[in-house]
């Protein structure tokens, strides 16, 4: 049995967590290949862009209509906007695979 705890002195009670995964999983979902990292430079003025190499050659890339091959990669908007408020120090850069 799990009991709830609480903290006289702040006034808060603590209760047990409970880990509950409410999605269904299902067979057609897309996964993330995480690929790097996106940080803040120090001096504030610029977004660094590190790529695992190994990361890098296992993903899919397309082919443009002038023969030009790229590697569609992907980041959350909102944690990069926590990157640049601060909130956050890095976020992740991805692919996402079918």
């Amino acid at each position: 049995m799990v009991t709830a705890t609480s903290n006289p002195s702040s006034g808060v009670e603590n209760m047990p967590k409970k880990n509950e995964n409410t999605m269904p999983i299902t067979q057609d979902e897309t996964t993330n290949l995480l690929v790097g990292y996106v940080r803040k430079s120090n001096a504030g003025g610029a977004l660094k862009i590190s790529i695992n190499t190994a990361a890098f050659s296992d993903c899919s890339t397309y082919v443009t209509s002038d023969g030009q091959a790229y590697v569609p990669l992907v980041m959350s908007l909102n944690a990069l906007e926590k990157v640049l408020n601060g909130e956050r120090a890095v976020t992740t850069v991805s692919q996402l695979q079918d």
